[in-house]
């Protein structure tokens, strides 16, 4: 085991010493006389030399040679793990596996570094590198984890494992440390006294006989308990314990004396056996030698009198018993005895007696009388005044009592009277000046007296320099008391009485506003709710918690003010109620996107106009509603322009029908399903019906005419059968059965529906039992269905297995687009499973599984197909490729509505390439000679990239052609003239893409270099004709603006003298601003580059900048009349008459209604003052300046005079000498020159630069050596 030596605090100071001595030569040096600089050699102790071979090594003069290494504060330790110790043992992994994890852990966990070797025993060896407290820590996981554990137990006496534990388990902890075991101690209530010990054998023994000398050494110990009588414990002790002090310190040993509280005889000794021996010897013949000699007297002493006989913590006791030997017992504080033992030789008892009655009577007590009110007056504030008399008397103590109308003074008795003397002079002069009263006010009203965060009752404190004491709210008190100055706190009652009385006079109500606009009214952060308390502020509005859910909002103030606050308030709530109407408008789904418009044109352009919200569902939700909120009347005009903008789009009709509003409820039935399920059937119409309550029969149908109609029969049909006699039956069926039992587009629900004439109605995706269907009808009509259903359902449960024959060549067509026809089949026909030959097997047999009647429709259905792709066409349209973009719509929508509506297969061809193109013009490269042969392209051909291909049937792939060619945009012209280009087009082109997304066009304005009227729209035909209009009549609208910018262009000047602009325009512009705002003009002031100074240009209509030259030419004329006139203001006052960024000069130019002007830094006279205003408001504002003048001089001389007092030091007396720099005598450089100069340090030769070359020289320091390379 190898380590290196710690650095040690002795080893640093001994290696600083060394360091510092040369600086302690020079320090002293230098405390000689400054003309006597140090030598070079003492300054600079050279280095020692390298010691020639053969020389004996001496230690080197200097005092380099004091110098200690510092020694590094890491260590390394090897520690050996036998083979037959080790834990892991594995060698064919050593440096892998469960080993290496652990030392990796190791080194995380401790800091220190590990390196594991194998020797040639196939022992472990570890070295262990790091801080020696890391390296020790290490060394025990090591041992613990890497080593082979053994046990071992040893027995000491049970009293002595607390030595072994040691203070908070300290010694323990370093014993486990320094032998590498863990130590288990038994708990101190555990009867065993085995110490159990684990780790390696090598431990187990250290830490055995480590524990062993702490016990041999506990062996040496012994304890003594010896019974004293407690009379007899003081002399034991001593006065101030210096007996028993010493003589544990003669022998060592550990004496507790029990201390006078606790009525304890016992005396405990700790020690080695021999020195306790002695020091129980000493003990012994103290209390025998005590026992003989001494005698007791009792006497009586007052109990208030006791705790002067004691002293501070006993010292009196102590002092006696020092002085006269005997010992003074005083009885217990909660005794009511007031016998006094003295204890001693009798020839000292009287002494001792004379000091006990003497210290008895030393203190006396006094009482002052002062009313309680005033006590804390008395004391001051934070104790100021009673500071006063207790540093000058510190002995006396004087205490307060609450509600008691005296003060207790304490202490040595000539003290006591004059602090008695000095309290009565202050309580004397406080009750001339001080005076209090007493108020009842209801304590209902004590926190509106407080206001917000005490701001009134602190105004009140303040203004008339008194203490108000209001009592808490729990205290349920209405007694109020001032204190203070008499005269204020006669102020302060009349102003808490007349506050209180106001109160009294004030009035509360109650708002009962919806708690949903509490919000609105607060506003954002509090903004609204501010506004309404500073138009109120006598008014205290108070919002419930939103947690109570409450709608009453408080109100409290004088009554008019409430009133006028209630007011208020219910027309912002009214107004707020007025808004939040709303409506809900059924709009088809494929019309939504059409009311939104281009970019969300339409639907804003309708909530700006009518000022409403409005609320579109999601595109993925089934919702066809939209919900407008706002006033009635807006909600009912964006209502009739969205419905209009369904009916512009759509062949839509609506239709009222007459039906009684008892039956409305029925027909709805429960959660809409009777109602939905017709709607369903006729296409989707919409039905609405009057809201409740309002006893309207009329029900609106909206949709398609034909499916308006037969919404119409159904729902009569249904109102009719209601009226009669309704009867209601269910059954249930798989939710796959459903769409088979429907059938397409209906039909079977309809065939049974005609038969019967019952209504069978299915669940919807909302519903949560997805099988149940209810048949609504005549109980006959609703039995037959039921039944009919029953069988179709048995038979659907009937599951069968069918094959057929479909052509490998369509077998693609079924399976495409992971299988959407076979998955539309399945829904279609009560979930029939359909199985296609895997591709690669040659086959055209197609197996069906499933109900009877499903197999045989998909069967029919799968033929229909095939009869589909047989007798499909392709055919080609020819529209040129750049409409195709156009006709395919954003995202290729309109693309996929023609496919959906034809049923055809719509490709279009991809993008000519122009590079390409010009390729295809040039003629093939010909190789070996031979070129090939060029077929000419016939020119009336059509290209390949306008070609557009459309697969299907031949009369819908027709139809299809027909459509797309409808959608080819066509372009016209539309002359607007060329100065309203710019205002079209907008900001950044803003009012043109409006009116495209508008009205879903495109239109090109002619570049500005042409100067062409010609405006082009391109689009469908559809749209073409309203987007003209809207363009003329956006061109009337700039023509009207035009014109009526002209007007506003009228222009008038008006000389005024450029003295009185700065008046017209006011302070921060506000008398110009008022001017502008009130007449609509624009007012121009010349620039200073101006050659017409006093021209004020007004711009605006006609009428109006007449107006404004009548208010601008009315300014002047007041102007006019004012007067200037100057005084003479000693330039010292100005920042004072002036104030805090100009509050004060302002105050007094509103008071005075003058303007004053102070000349600028640097003017000719720094005194001249201007004032001007009327002549009589300038003659009162000058006499108010000289007042202040006058005022503000006396303290400027009093601050000179001052200042001349406190005149700092002249600059030359603190001047700081020219330093020398540092200088030493007999310097290398000083050789053959007698001069003191310093070499020369910005000189190249002398203090040469790393890497710049040098210019050899001889010199003083002798010749240069070069070490060869």
């Amino acid at each position: 085991m190898s380590s290196v030596a710690v650095l040690t605090q002795e080893s640093f100071d001994e290696h600083r010493s060394g360091l510092t001595q040369p600086a302690v030569r020079v320090a002293a040096l230098e405390s000689e006389e400054e003309n006597d600089p140090p030598t070079y050699k003492d300054a600079f102790p050279p280095l020692p030399e390298k010691s020639v071979a053969g020389e004996t090594t001496s230690e080197p003069a200097g005092a380099w040679s004091k110098i200690r290494p510092i020694k590094s504060s890491i260590i390394t330790q090897v520690f050996h793990v036998p083979l037959e110790e080790r834990r892991y043992k594995d060698m064919a992994q050593f440096g892998e596996g469960e080993q290496a994890k652990i030392c990796l852990d190791i080194m995380q966990k401790t800091g220190a570094q590990l390196e594991l070797s194998l020797a040639k025993d196939q022992g472990l060896s570890i070295m262990v590198s790091g801080k020696l407290d890391s390296v020790m820590k290490a060394r025990k996981e090591i041992v613990t984890r890497l080593q082979t554990q053994a046990s071992a137990s040893i027995a000491i006496p049970k009293e002595h494992h607390r030595f072994v534990i040691g203070k908070s388990g300290e010694k323990l902890q370093d014993l486990e440390l320094k032998t590498a075991t863990k130590i288990q101690v038994p708990r101190p209530d555990d009867a065993s006294n085995q110490i159990k010990i684990t780790g390696t054998k090598e431990g187990i023994e250290k830490a055995r006989h480590e524990i062993l000398l702490i016990s041999a050494e506990q062996d040496k110990r012994a304890v003594e308990r010896l019974e004293v009588e407690k009379a007899y414990h003081p002399f034991i002790a001593g006065p101030y314990n210096k007996t028993v002090n010493d003589i544990m310190h003669e022998t060592g040993t550990r004496i507790n004396i029990p201390p006078p509280s606790v009525n304890k005889t016992e005396i405990v000794c700790m020690g080695e056996k021999d020195q306790l021996a002695q020091a129980v010897a000493r003990i012994r013949q103290i209390y025998e030698e005590k026992k003989k000699k001494t005698t007791s007297i009792a006497v009586e002493v007052r109990k208030s009198q006791h705790k002067y006989v004691i002293g501070p913590k006993g010292n009196s006791l102590q002092e006696i018993l020092e002085r006269t030997g005997v010992s003074v017992e005083i009885p217990p504080s909660d005794s009511s005895s007031e016998t006094v033992i003295l204890r001693g030789e009798p020839e000292k008892l009287g002494q001792a007696l004379t000091e006990v009655y003497a210290k008895a009577n030393s203190f006396t007590v006094a009482s002052v009388s002062a009313p309680s009110w005033l006590h804390r007056f008395i004391i001051g504030k934070k104790g100021q005044n009673l500071a006063k008399i207790t540093q000058q008397i510190p002995k006396v103590h004087i205490e307060f009592t609450e509600g008691e109308d005296k003060i207790s003074l304490e202490g040595p008795t000539e003290d006591v009277t004059v602090a008695q003397q000095q309290m009565e002079a202050l309580v004397t002069d406080l009750i001339s000046r001080m005076d209090f009263a007493e108020i009842n006010i209801d304590h209902r009203f004590h926190r509106h007296l407080i206001g917000k965060s005490g701001t009134n009752i602190n105004r009140i404190k303040e203004q008339y320099k008194v203490s108000v004491r209001i009592p808490q709210d729990s205290e349920k008190s209405s007694q109020i008391r001032i204190e203070g100055d008499p005269q204020g706190v006669q102020q302060a009652k009349k102003e808490l009485l007349e506050l209180a009385s106001r109160m009294e006079n004030e009035r509360t109500k109650d708002l009962i506003v919806d708690q949903k606009f509490h919000r609105t009214i607060i506003g954002q952060k509090g903004e609204r709710i501010r506004e309404i308390r500073e138009k109120f502020p006598d008014v205290i509005i108070n919002f419930p918690d939103p947690a109570t859910k409450s709608d009453i909002v408080q109100l409290r103030g004088p009554k008019n003010e409430v009133e006028k606050c209630t007011k208020y308030l219910m027309k912002m709530v009214s107004e707020m109620v007025e808004n939040s109407y709303s409506i809900s408008v059924p709009i088809f789904k494929q019309f939504h996107k059409n009311i939104i418009g281009k970019g969300g044109a339409n639907i804003k352009k309708i909530r700006e106009e009518c000022n409403t919200k409005i609320d579109l569902p999601a595109e993925n939700s089934n919702s066809e509603m939209i919900v407008i909120t706002g006033k009635k009347s807006n909600c009912e005009a964006a209502r009739d322009r969205i419905l209009a903008i369904q009916k512009e789009l759509a062949n839509i009709t609506e239709l009222e029908v007459s039906i009684p509003s008892k039956l409305h409820n029925s027909l709805i039935g429960a959660k809409g399903r009777f109602i939905r399920s017709i709607m369903e059937e006729c296409g989707g119409v919409h039905i609405h019906f009057p809201s409740e309550g309002s006893g309207s029969d009329t029900v609106t149908i909206r949709g398609p005419a034909q499916d308006v109609e037969r919404a119409k029969k159904q729902l009569l049909q249904l109102a009719e059968e209601k009226q009669t006699k309704s009867f209601t039956a269910e059954l249930r069926a798989k939710p796959e059965y459903h769409k088979f039992l429907i059938g397409k587009g209906g039909g079977n629900i309809r065939k049974v529906r005609d038969q019967t004439g019952a209504r069978i109605i299915f669940p919807t995706a909302e519903d949560k039992d997805q099988q149940l269907i209810t048949i609504v009808g005549t109980e006959e009509a609703v039995k037959e269905a039921q039944k009919e259903l029953e069988s179709l359902i048995k038979s659907l449960d009937n599951i069968v297995e069918d094959n057929m024959s479909v052509d490998p060549k369509h077998h693609r067509h079924f399976v495409i687009k992971r299988g959407q026809v076979l998955r539309e089949i399945a829904e279609e026909y009560g979930g029939v499973t359909v199985s296609f030959p895997r591709s690669g097997v040659q086959s055209d047999r197609v197996t069906l599984k499933g109900a009877k009647e499903c197999v045989e429709a998909a069967k029919k259905r799968i033929q229909d197909i095939i009869e589909e792709l047989e007798a499909r066409v392709t055919i080609e349209i020819m529209i040129p490729q750049r409409f195709h973009r156009s006709i395919m719509g954003l995202k290729g929508s309109r693309i996929q509505q023609l496919s959906r509506e034809h049923n055809v297969q719509i490709k279009f061809p991809d993008r000519e390439d122009n590079t390409q193109a010009a390729s295809n013009v040039e003629s093939p490269a010909q190789e070996n000679g031979e070129g090939a042969e060029k077929v000419a392209a016939d020119p009336g051909s059509p290209k390949k990239c306008d070609l557009i291909l459309i697969s299907g049937r031949k009369e819908k792939c027709d139809a299809a052609s027909e459509a797309l060619k409808a959608l080819v945009p066509v372009s016209i012209e539309v002359e607007v003239p060329y100065d309203l280009h710019r205002y079209i087009i907008g900001q950044k082109g803003a009012g043109i893409r409006k009116m495209m997304d508008e009205f879903d066009v495109n239109i090109q304005v002619p570049a500005p270099e042409l100067q062409c009227d010609i405006i082009t729209i391109t689009g469908l035909s559809a749209y073409l004709d309203r987007a003209k209009a809207g363009l003329l009549e956006r061109v009337k609208e700039l023509q009207a603006e035009q014109e009526d910018r002209a007007l506003r262009s009228f222009k008038l000047a008006v000389s005024v003298d450029p003295k009185y602009h700065p008046k017209i325009i006011g302070r921060k512009g506000a008398v110009i601003s008022q001017i502008r705002s009130e007449h609509d003009v624009n007012i121009q002031f010349p620039d200073k580059s101006d050659e017409n100074q006093d021209q004020i240009t007004i711009t605006g209509y006609e009428k109006n900048t007449e107006a404004a030259k009548e208010a601008i030419l009315q300014i002047v004329g007041d102007l006019e009349q004012m007067v200037s006139e100057d005084l003479t203001l000693d330039h010292r006052v100005h920042a004072r008459i002036i104030g805090a960024r100009g509050k004060a000069i302002r105050k007094i130019m509103d008071e005075f209604k003058v303007d004053i002007r102070f000349p600028q830094s640097g003017a000719p006279d720094p005194n001249l003052v201007t004032v001007s205003g009327k002549p009589e408001d300038v003659d009162e504002a000058i006499d108010h300046l000289l007042n202040l003048e006058e005022e503000y001089m006396s303290d400027v001389v009093e601050n000179e005079v001052m200042q001349s007092y406190m005149k700092p030091p002249s600059q030359e007396e603190n001047k700081p000498q020219p330093s020398k720099g540092f200088v030493v005598r007999d310097a290398p450089w000083a050789a053959g020159n007698s001069s003191d100069k310093a070499p020369d340090m910005t000189s190249s030769e002398d203090f040469p630069s790393f890497g710049a070359p040098v210019a050899h020289k001889t010199s003083p320091w002798g010749p240069k050596r070069l070490n060869a390379c």
